[in-house]
């Protein structure tokens, strides 16, 4: 009994998605006004309004025509798929600037920098712990530590009921 356990077959079978994509991942939003709601569908409370189009986040959750997203600082909501892009960003959370590299590494040429809070696209998938970025027409090499939206873990914190945030 506790070998059948063990077989291939009895290990949990991947999570499905009505996208078919993987959860979590990251998708950016599409729009300069994006509606954030407590619940998958317009009747949920709206709880903000995002103004950042391109703003890198991730999916946590999602059903058929929602998806539940976490932001970079970590409020958590629903927002229509439609609102959402595939178009891979990141964004500098920290509150300093950032060096973009000329090549991927530390002691490489720094050809510009990303400031804080500021969207970057994602040019290149992150490797080796670091990720080729764009930003106003200038590409770099950024450590992917560095950047909001390169990470495989959840990023959001357990959502505290009733508290409202501002974006």
């Amino acid at each position: 009994m506790i070998l059948a356990a063990l077989t291939p077959a009895a290990q949990a079978a991947p999570r499905q998605t009505p996208s078919g994509q993987p959860v979590p991942r990251y998708v950016s939003l599409k729009f300069d006004k994006v509606y954030a709601r407590a619940g998958p569908g317009e009747d949920h409370k709206l709880l903000w309004v995002y103004q950042a189009k391109g703003l890198p986040v991730q999916v946590i959750a999602e059903n058929s025509e929602w998806r539940r997203i976490c932001d970079p600082d970590g409020g958590m909501a629903w927002v229509h798929r439609r609102l959402t892009s595939g178009e891979s960003t990141v964004m500098r959370a920290k509150p300093t600037r950032l060096g973009l590299h000329k090549k991927p590494r530390a002691e490489a040429e720094i050809v510009a920098y990303l400031n804080p809070r500021a969207i970057a696209e994602l040019v290149k998938t992150c490797e080796d712990g670091w990720c080729r970025v764009r930003s106003d027409g200038v590409s770099g090499w950024a450590q992917a530590g560095e950047l909001w939206g390169t990470s495989d873990a959840i990023q959001c914190k357990v959502a505290r009921p009733g508290v409202a945030r501002s974006r």
